[in-house]
């Protein structure tokens, strides 16, 4: 009987193993925001740095909204499976610049998520115009998942 013991020990890990694993989160992969914003992030090297391109739903600039340069970089993930990160956007249709920081998060249904603050930094023309200057904001993003046909 004293033989059997490690063996049920094992069976009941094995069973309840994989219940207790984390999905890693990856933030390369394409994104859609609460306001309908998306972006694309490629590839994250291996020290940390990745870039991509994003395109805004939303904006105040008279002129046609264009996809944008975006630039990041994350925490290490060996140690967490939920990453933390940052990234820079440079608007190429307007004067300003925006930098998202945040976590991508795993929810209850298995689902990424990243959750984001950010800072966008307008042109103004005098010091006298720097109260109008920052805006600040969150937004959360989703996978989007590939269509197959």
């Amino acid at each position: 009987m004293v033989q059997v013991t490690p063996f049920l020990l094992l069976l009941c890990l094995a069973l309840v193993a994989p219940g207790l694993s984390s999905t890693k989160c990856v933030l390369t992969g394409k994104w859609i925001n609460d306001l309908g914003s998306n972006m694309v992030i490629e590839a994250v090297n291996k020290d940390g740095s990745f870039k991509g391109t994003y395109n805004t739903s939303v904006s105040d600039s008279p002129h046609e909204i264009k996809k944008s340069p975006l630039l990041g970089y994350q925490q290490d993930t060996s140690q967490n499976d939920q990453t933390i990160f940052g990234f820079t956007v440079n608007w190429t249709f307007s004067d300003s610049i925006t930098v998202f920081t945040g976590q991508c998060l795993v929810d209850k249904n298995g689902k990424e998520v990243l959750k984001t603050v950010w800072l966008l930094r307008s042109h103004v023309d005098t010091i006298k115009d720097d109260w109008k200057a920052t805006k600040v904001g969150t937004n959360v993003f989703k996978r989007i998942e590939d269509q197959k046909e």
